[in-house]
């Protein structure tokens, strides 16, 4: 008998939420703008924790922050920090979740002179950049486009969006495709 169970990228271990995450959403090419600010948000909430644990948490992420809608998380007040900081639903860390806010403003401002999405793909030229990497050890942390990113959102007014965490959200919103060449996905995202 074989085993006819697809071949993953390793970091997404058997769980199945991981593997579902894995197998429909990482790496997909993503160019809607409120999902794409939705991603970042979520990325930099993530920076020293597993993403595992943003996976299990994204719902009540989607609860606390208004859906992601930039509008409204725009107008958020001390009274808003102040309620997700006492929701055990989420992340709790004050600078995140303020930073959030702030994103959300600075999402506002890149949307009034261009579209964030093309704002966001304009450091692989509007295309996604394929790598063929055959382990996860030749995966690298960051690149000279996350680094060019990461600035650019700086310079935005964006936080929680170093090099590191840019290319997590570039590999994750399929900006890059790092699935392993190995992995079921790799020819489909």
């Amino acid at each position: 008998m074989t085993d006819d169970a697809p071949v993953r990228c390793p970091w997404c271990g058997t769980d199945p939420l991981y593997t579902a995450y894995h197998d429909t959403e990482w790496g997909v090419a993503e160019r809607d703008p409120r999902a794409l600010f939705e991603k970042l948000v979520l990325d930099g909430f993530q920076a020293g924790l597993s993403w595992i644990t943003i996976m299990r948490k994204r719902d009540n992420f989607r609860r606390v922050f208004d859906g992601f809608d930039p509008e409204r998380l725009a107008c958020w007040t001390d009274a808003d920090v102040a309620r997700a900081l006492a929701d055990p639903g989420i992340v709790r860390h004050r600078g995140k979740i303020e930073a959030a806010v702030g994103n959300a403003r600075a999402f506002l401002a890149v949307e009034d002179r261009e579209s964030f999405s093309d704002f966001l793909w304009r450091f692989t030229g509007g295309e996604p950049i394929v790598n063929r990497f055959a382990t996860q050890s030749d995966v690298p942390t960051e690149t000279v486009e996350s680094r060019a990113m990461s600035k650019a959102l700086r310079a935005a007014g964006f936080r929680f969006c170093g090099p590191v965490i840019t290319y997590a959200f570039m590999e994750a919103t399929g900006i890059v495709n790092d699935h392993l060449t190995s992995c079921h996905r790799h020819g489909q995202a």
